[in-house]
């Protein structure tokens, strides 16, 4: 066994067009290191609706050249097969290691096929990918990144001509594809023949950004800004300049490209302390509000003033995703929207009531922008993880360029009016009920505890949590009338819902909580947020027994 391991591992360095994991590769045969053999050749990192995504190092189970050759090389099988042999592919990529190493190895392997292949002149933030496509018509576009996850991870997104990430069947058919590669010897990779984009693309899509902005609306919110060490700051800046927004303050320490994400633990808003220089810097300036995208700023992350009357005053909160998605909603109802208002099955509940209200068509999703951007009609689009589609005429995926935008807008709106998005907040609370939501995350070294927690809600679910009743229990494998399979499960209590499903980008097991508060008036607020709270604690505690996690 150990030496087939060692021969596969050969075979594979012999091939590595890298020579960092040439060398890692071959320290690792010489030492005879079996358990780390096994780890990186124990199968091949799986292409599905995400792409790739993974830990960068060598071996088929990792990100690396070789694995991103033979996934660029799939997908021009794929669009060959199609019809699309002389078709453009544009490519971007992010700021962290490999990421342009691996855009290049796109280029040239989309070249070699036949293809036309367009790289954007630099690292730029993924939603310029995906205007990009449509603007240029492109038949597929591929981003490099891996968003928010850790330092050492890498992906491999991919979006098919009409600018939306792909959904089954291509994800399956692009993995056939690139499991019929035998060898990168028999992948064409030459050195040159592809475009340079210059900045012509990104100029187009900064003048698309004025479609989210009312004419003649006001622009006196002031910000905080951080990049959270990604691509964002110069479109962002470039963007908030256009729109006639003060400039925003920038959290200096995170404000340019980082692969190493020196002062987060994760470079990911919501994850604890990733904030904690953005609302230090608040507190020096004393803002409107703080933005904060993530490190490919697809994401947007939207923080309030909480007490105080500026200055040292007042604290500072993170406002939830499905919070920012629900004022977004409000915002685009009371500027005239028309059009179906989407979400995912995991985010709050609220929308569906918001676009009842207005005489809106509403839509529930599987999760991912994959499946929110391909709603017919769509005019507004969210996710509870701080992604939100403002223009989906220009981006059919999220933005955080543009959603960082709008929601700049509404504050500017609301200050003028001498009131704050947390009164607007109240405002829905009362009108709709308050939609309180929270989430128990895990994250595991070892995916086989998300495979027992999930088999163990299947063959004994919950019929009660915080004491409410279950009143149905779906396993989404099954898919429903309304959407195609997935690996969840929803939970549908009286006044409360819960879905479960494991990440499909990080090795966690997710659960998303709601609860609904009738809310009798303003006065009644505190209350209503108190049992709230409690209900939320209640079936965290609840659901976490029944897991086993």
């Amino acid at each position: 066994m150990q030496d087939e391991l060692i021969a596969r591992a050969g075979a594979w360095l012999a091939e590595d067009p890298d020579a960092e994991t040439r060398e890692e590769l071959a320290k690792l045969i010489a030492t005879e290191d079996t358990a780390e053999l096994t780890a990186r050749f124990a199968g091949t990192l799986q292409f599905g609706t995400a792409g790739l995504r993974g830990e960068l190092g060598a071996g088929p189970m990792r990100m690396n050249r070789s694995v991103v050759i033979r996934a660029a090389a799939g997908l021009a099988a794929y669009l060959r097969a199609r019809g699309q042999a002389d078709g453009l592919v544009v490519i971007g990529y992010d700021a962290r290691h490999k990421s342009a190493d691996f855009a290049r190895d796109t280029a040239a392997v989309m070249t070699g096929a036949g293809l036309r292949a367009a790289v954007l002149p630099r690292p730029l933030p993924t939603p310029v990918l995906a205007y990009a496509i449509r603007h240029l018509g492109a038949v597929a576009g591929v981003e490099v990144t891996a968003s928010h996850n850790p330092p050492r991870d890498n992906g491999y997104k991919v979006y098919l001509g009409d600018g939306s990430q792909i959904v089954p069947p291509a994800d399956a058919e692009i993995a056939a594809e690139i499991a019929a590669i035998t060898g990168l010897a028999d992948v064409p990779r030459p050195d040159s023949g592809w475009e340079i984009l210059d900045d012509g693309v990104l100029d187009a899509y900064l003048e698309r950004t004025d479609a989210v902005l009312a004419a003649g609306s006001p622009r006196g919110a002031r910000t905080v800004y951080t990049a959270m060490h990604g691509v964002g700051k110069e479109t962002l800046l470039a963007a908030f300049a256009r729109a006639g927004f003060p400039a925003p303050v920038l959290v200096a320490e995170q404000a340019e490209p980082d692969p190493d994400f020196p002062t987060v633990a994760f470079p990911n808003p919501e994850e604890p302390g990733a904030m904690d220089l953005a609302f230090a810097k608040a507190r020096e300036s004393d803002p409107d509000l703080i933005i904060a995208n993530d490190p490919d700023a697809d994401r947007c992350a939207v923080a309030v003033k909480v007490g105080g009357n500026g200055g040292n005053g007042g604290d500072w909160r993170m406002l939830r995703g499905d919070e920012v998605g629900a004022l977004l909603a409000a915002h685009l109802v009371r500027r005239g929207a028309r059009g179906t208002f989407a979400e995912s099955i995991v985010s709050s509940s609220l929308l569906g009531r918001i676009a009842g209200k207005a005489g809106l068509p509403y839509e529930e999703t599987l999760t991912g922008f994959k499946w929110i951007a391909r709603v017919e009609g769509l005019r507004y689009g969210y996710e509870e993880a701080l992604g939100y589609c403002v223009d989906p005429d220009g981006v059919r995926d999220k933005d955080g360029i543009t959603a960082a935008l709008a929601v700049t807008e509404l504050a500017s709106e609301l200050k003028a009016e001498n009131r704050t998005l947390l009164d607007l907040l109240d405002d829905l609370a009362v009108e709709h009920g308050l939609h309180a939501t929270d989430q128990l995350s895990v994250r595991v070294d070892d995916l086989s505890l998300i495979t027992d927690a999930m088999r163990r809600l299947r063959e004994r679910p919950p019929t009660r949590l915080a004491g409410l009743p279950v009143t149905a229990a779906e396993d989404l494998t099954r898919g429903t009338d309304r959407l195609p399979p997935t690996d969840g499960l929803r939970y549908t209590l009286d006044g409360a819902r819960v879905v479960v499903r494991p990440s499909g980008t990080e090795p966690k097991l997710k659960c998303y909580l709601e609860v609904v508060v009738p809310v009798p008036g303003h006065d009644g607020l505190p209350a209503a947020r108190a049992k709230a709270a409690e209900l939320l604690s209640a079936i965290k505690r609840d659901l976490s027994a029944a897991a086993g996690i």
